[in-house]
């Protein structure tokens, strides 16, 4: 199947000259992007075959499920850094710039539900008071 090689190649570009440090990498980093290309091209084949799936709807989905996760990680880390993290709590501006939100976004990315799958992963109360703490 052509289009999904060269879905591959979208998806999985590779290294310009360069690009890669030390240098004498570069044919490693090459190396490793084809057979990226090569290992993704095989299984999205083999899952619309085995599913009758469209491959580029078939990739879309997975691009989204892969934007979800992230998404679900970036409010954990909020979460962590906002309520359990010690010595100090990180100001929004700060976590609103390393993650491209807006300092009301921040704020409004991660609840109680996040803030309760931290408390279970670490073993540990977050620290109070929360949420209504400075804006900065």
């Amino acid at each position: 199947m052509h289009s999904i090689r060269e879905l591959a190649a979208v998806l999985y570009p590779l290294p310009e000259p360069g690009s890669v440090t030390p240098d004498d990498c570069f044919d490693d980093a090459y190396e490793q992007t084809e057979e990226l290309r090569k290992q993704y091209a095989d299984n999205l084949e083999a899952a619309a075959l085995g599913t009758d799936g469209e491959p580029m709807i078939l990739a879309l989905e997975q691009a989204r499920a892969q934007k979800e996760d992230a998404d679900r990680r970036i409010r954990q880390i909020f979460a962590y850094a906002r309520e359990f993290h010690p010595p100090r709590r990180y100001p929004l501006r700060e976590l609103a710039e390393a993650s491209g939100y807006t300092t009301s976004g921040v704020n409004a990315a991660y609840g109680e539900k996040e803030i309760q799958l931290v408390q279970s992963q670490i073993r540990r109360d977050p620290r109070r008071p929360a949420r209504d703490e400075d804006p900065s």
